[in-house]
């Protein structure tokens, strides 16, 4: 039934992170829904009519606004990072009386469309026992569309992502495609922030760029990009300033280059800032991605993104279970997390 290329559309694409970790896992998206004005012109240019890499069919558009029926019966993934603001702390955790929570439309067009698989991914908040009967009520109205629901806790740093990020990743399966599914196991190596950006800080010959690279030996903390409403172009709180310091990052601003060729770190002085592209590169999109907007917005964009690499892993035994295939003699049915509650 399956060809070599699956189709998906996705919805809240945001920046394009899941987009492009789906399609290096061999999903061809019909369609890419983001409302955001800068998001969406970051998808247009890099995937865009012209585009440097090929073409999506980017949708500026609200999902609530969005018909699945031309669709239906005619992809085989439906995926989206629906808005996190009402399970995160930082948007008060306000759940299901969130008028920000998009998962009603999700529910909707999953039904219009009813398509063989489904991807959905979320801030950790969503996993937490206060919202353990939000969390059912969307597995049971996945089940009663035929649905096998699977739920997990995945750390992107788990998946080569020089950062700690855990996701809440739901994937639904069509009851007959379920028992060939299995979460991706971790690639047992972690990669560092040093190892990551070397090349971006050294770009302008900055001498002291590896002995900066074998201090900054470990993986970077949880980027956040802000809201419309609050934040702006910086690392996050203090908390997350000081981890970033320990990795001789100053978090107080973002730079509009990498450093110069005789750049001087000092702690109790300055130190080298993270660029844009430089998070973009933490959160695992590859370096020449471009980032449309002011500062702020593309920071905006960076924080909020799902790590590709996390996407193609998930993406690639969603591809083998809609194929009816293991990617590997240890991947077995029973690792799936039906209904799990905890």
């Amino acid at each position: 039934m399956f060809q070599k290329h699956l189709t998906s559309l996705e919805i809240c694409a945001g920046a394009g992170g899941q987009a492009l970790g789906l399609e290096e896992a061999s999903f061809q998206h019909v369609a890419v829904v983001e409302i955001d004005e800068w998001a969406s012109e970051t998808l247009r240019r890099n995937r865009g009519s012209e585009g440097r890499y090929g073409k999506w069919n980017v949708l500026e558009m609200d999902v609530h606004d969005l018909d699945g029926t031309p669709w239906r019966h005619k992809i085989d993934l439906f995926s989206g990072g629906v808005p996190c603001p009402p399970f995160s702390i930082a948007g008060n955790q306000l759940g299901a009386d969130d008028d920000r929570d998009l998962f009603p439309q999700a529910m909707r067009l999953i039904n219009e469309i009813d398509p063989p698989a489904v991807l959905l991914e979320n801030v950790k908040g969503l996993s937490q026992r206060r919202f353990d009967p939000y969390r059912q009520e969307i597995i049971e109205r996945l089940s009663v569309m035929g649905y096998t629901v699977f739920w997990k806790l995945l750390q992107a740093a788990d998946y080569g992502v020089p950062q700690l990020r855990p996701r809440f990743i739901l994937v639904a399966l069509k009851h007959q495609y379920a028992p060939y599914f299995s979460w991706p196991e971790a690639t047992g190596t972690q990669t560092t922030v040093g190892e990551a950006l070397l090349e971006l800080m050294s770009k302008n010959g900055w001498r002291g760029a590896e002995k900066w690279a074998a201090g900054a030996n470990k993986v970077a903390p949880t980027l956040v990009g802000g809201s419309k409403r609050h934040g702006g172009p910086d690392v996050g709180p203090t908390r997350v300033k000081a981890a970033w310091k320990e990795l001789g990052v100053k978090g107080t601003s973002i730079a509009e280059d990498s450093p110069s060729a005789d750049f001087t770190t000092d702690p109790k002085v300055d130190m080298p800032r993270l660029t844009v592209q430089m998070g973009g590169v933490i959160q695992g999109f590859p370096h020449d991605w471009e980032w449309a907007g002011g500062k702020t917005a593309q920071w905006r964009q960076v924080g909020n993104a799902f790590p590709p690499p996390v996407a193609k892993a998930i993406g690639t035994q969603i591809r083998h279970a809609l194929q009816k295939s293991k990617p590997n003699s240890e991947a077995e049915p029973d690792n799936k997390l039906q209904l799990e509650l905890r």
